[in-house]
């Protein structure tokens, strides 16, 4: 570890020396400083003035000493650890008080001409200097017999803590902390009235013909959206991997269409087909010669919705919950002359608790996080997320009462999060070992196949429909009243000029400047979300739980306010990122990653600790174990966690909304832009590209990820019916 510790304080010496300490014209890769020869390194800085990148400087020089002459590699550790934490410390206090207006903090003090005039954000020099920086201090804490002495896991717990800690709680905490601000301060007693006031809490609904609180709604919706998600997902991986059903492949699609579709497409079709006018109703009032209706706008319209767009989250988290169930156990349960119902209800379906779990929390949180369906379906149902948005971009924005609803919202999300863990308890769900399993998987029983098929393929069947109405509307003058046939829209937004060769259409700077961003975001993703239910599982560390609980924390909070606080978090040093292309790749990391965690915690657990400690066995070190024994067996997580994180990327419009620019324009933005504007058939036809460009990536996805391979045979065992 001697050597490791010396690699990292070399690479942070060379990049203090070196690189740009603060951020260039253009952003972390700017390489304008090399071709005009600008002296914008640490070690330049310091010398024409910045004395306070020293330490950073003194950090490298003394923990090369250290560990060039302390033999004893206990207290050459704790040595270099002391230093290299002191170090870091001081880099991160004097980027956050000396801004580009100079000192924040101390001004009495901290005086002088080139204090005054400040600095502008960290770049990549810092950058590099201060992850050198932490994985010194975590190969430290592994070389002083720490965590068992393995400096890849600690080096893993040590990155996402602080990536966590960077861009989830720094951003968050500026947005949350508005909800103690008063005139000219702030005040703990003007929360908690405000905090526990009727309108967010009220349960007036209950007792007479009177609105409940917005939290209230939202709990509501979410507890019903959860559990309908959960048993539809369920229907379908049972579907998929327990019977004999002859369309899988397009049934498959279908499922994951929902997910792909771009915001609000889902709630204006269920409008054109469900509204007062629909053409649905208006079918219905004919025949029954009844009154057309507005059930579509209010609870049962967003529930309704929530359904069709959340239900594949759940499918995606089940399916490989469901295939790692164990046949042997159920031929263990049949041979001791039990039914097929009876294996079922006794041994499948405790053994898939964990991903039951993580799909209903998935869905809760994700009801509570919608922000779309609510507000072209709500009508008079408030809900959190929808009352949120409108304080901070209604006509009088209300920054504290943004924050205090946000903070309701995260209260909802911890309830979950503890009743989801008290239900799982400390039980093991083990179900895959390294022994050999070449048994077949029970076939579901009559009435549980029926009770499958009865929900899922009219959900499907609905899906298809609506996905065909907004096809039908890209091709037609103005959907709902011109249905004439024409080809504008798709001309409009993606002509080509053969004769000059170029993309004519309006849309194209957007599309690719989505697929190149959602393409670098997806596999950081998948990366950092399946790293950290690797950690969560695997390894015991000092506060493990509030970790787990902090990676939802971006996923629960609406992505409006994610947006407004990375804008606050973000604009100003030691880390300026807006207008980047940077800060929307950073976003869908951290706001899509609880996916990748929630998914790989599901399929881990099913995973038995002795194929890790039979590798170890053997003379592999952790990172050899990841590679070789858990991430072939992490398909299904993989994959969901690919899809997801790409597809959101690319659908995603309330974290973005606020942080694209004229040069980095997402798809969603523009999308909105047009429907502000009455471009509808614009927007649909936009909106139906993307749907095949998402397509398309799901299936190459499928190809490269590959299909898990737990057992001898795939194919599912049909046996006679009872």
């Amino acid at each position: 570890m001697k050597k490791l510790s010396l690699s990292w304080l070399m690479i942070g010496l060379v990049s203090f020396i070196f690189l740009p300490w603060h951020m260039t014209e253009d952003g972390f890769l700017d390489a304008a400083w090399i071709v005009d020869g600008l002296p914008s390194t640490g070690l330049f800085q310091m010398l024409a003035g910045q004395w306070w990148h020293l330490p950073a400087l003194l950090t490298f020089i003394i923990g090369i000493v250290l560990q060039l002459t302390i033999p004893n590699p206990v207290v050459r550790a704790k040595a270099t650890l002391l230093s290299s934490s002191i170090g870091l410390l001081l880099i991160a206090v004097q980027g956050l008080i000396i801004v580009r207006a100079g000192p924040r903090l101390f001004e009495m003090l901290l005086t002088g001409e080139t204090i005054i005039a400040g600095q502008p954000g960290m770049g990549l020099g810092a950058g590099l200097v201060a992850l050198s920086l932490l994985f010194v201090i975590t190969t430290s804490i592994a070389q002083s017999g720490k965590g068992q002495g393995d400096a890849f896991v600690i080096g893993a717990i040590g990155l996402i803590v602080s990536l966590v800690g960077i861009f989830v709680f720094y951003p968050v905490m500026h947005i949350l902390i508005q909800a103690f601000q008063v005139e000219g301060g702030y005040a703990l007693g003007e929360f908690f009235p405000k905090f526990f006031s009727a309108d967010i809490w009220g349960l007036s609904c209950l007792v007479g013909n009177h609105t409940c609180g917005v939290a209230i709604n939202s709990l509501f919706l979410a507890v019903m959206t959860g559990a309908g998600t959960t048993f539809l997902g369920l229907s379908f991986a049972l579907i998929f991997t327990r019977t004999n059903f002859r369309a899988k492949k397009l049934l498959r699609i279908l499922t994951v269409l929902p997910i792909i579709t771009p915001p609000f497409v889902i709630g204006l079709a269920l409008i054109l087909l469900f509204g007062r006018a629909g053409t649905v109703t208006e079918f219905v009032a004919e025949l029954l010669n009844i009154e057309p209706g507005r059930w579509v706008y209010g609870f049962w319209g967003v529930y309704f919705a929530q359904l069709l767009s959340f239900t594949p989250i759940a499918f995606l988290v089940l399916i490989g919950v469901v295939q790692g169930v164990s046949p042997s156990m159920e031929e263990a349960s049949q041979t001791l002359d039990a039914d097929r119902w009876q294996t079922f209800r006794y041994v499948s379906l405790p053994l898939m608790r964990p991903g039951l779990a993580n799909a209903f929390l998935l869905g809760f949180i994700e009801s509570l996080a919608d922000f779309g369906n609510p507000l072209v379906l709500g009508s008079g149902y408030s809900v959190l997320s929808t009352e949120i948005f409108f304080a901070i971009v209604g006509s009088v924005a209300d920054p504290a009462k943004a924050a205090i609803l946000a903070i309701a919202l995260l209260t909802l999300t911890l309830s979950a999060f503890m009743a989801q863990r008290l239900w799982l308890g400390k039980k093991s769900y083990a179900t895959i070992t390294g022994k050999a399993d070449s048994g077949q998987n029970a076939s579901l029983n009559p009435v549980l196949r029926t009770i499958c098929y009865a929900t899922a393929l009219p959900w499907a069947a609905l899906t298809l429909v609506v996905y065909s109405m907004i096809i039908f509307g890209s091709f037609v003058k103005l959907w709902g009243y011109n249905h004439s046939f024409t080809w504008d829209h798709y001309i409009r937004a993606f002509g080509i000029d053969f004769a000059s060769g170029r993309f004519s259409g309006v849309a194209w700077d957007s599309y690719f400047t989505t697929l190149t961003i959602s393409s670098i975001a997806a596999p950081l993703t998948a990366l950092v979300g399946l790293a950290t239910a690797y950690l969560l599982v695997r390894q015991k560390f000092v506060g493990k739980n509030a970790f787990e609980f902090s990676t939802m924390l971006s996923f629960a909070i609406p992505g409006t306010v994610i947006g407004v606080s990375y804008i606050m978090a973000f604009n100003f040093p030691p880390i300026e990122l807006t207008g980047t292309s940077i800060i929307l790749i950073i976003v869908f990391v951290f706001r899509n990653m609880p996916v990748g965690v929630r998914g790989g915690i599901a399929a881990m657990s099913q995973l038995d600790k002795s194929l890790d400690e039979a590798s170890i066995t053997l003379g592999a070190n952790s990172f050899t174990t990841v590679k070789r024994v858990i991430l072939p067996l992490m398909g299904p997580a993989i994959l969901a966690a690919l899809t997801y994180s790409f597809v959101r990327a690319i659908t995603s419009v309330s974290a973005v909304i606020f942080l694209v620019s004229a040069k980095h324009n997402m798809a969603t933005s523009f999308i909105v832009g047009r429907v502000e504007n009455g471009e509808f058939g614009l927007a649909i036809a936009y909106s139906a590209v993307l749907i095949i460009t998402m397509l398309a990536a799901i299936l190459i996805l499928q190809l490269l990820v590959g299909a898990r391979k737990l057992r001898r045979t795939d194919r599912v065992q049909q046996t006679v019916s009872a």
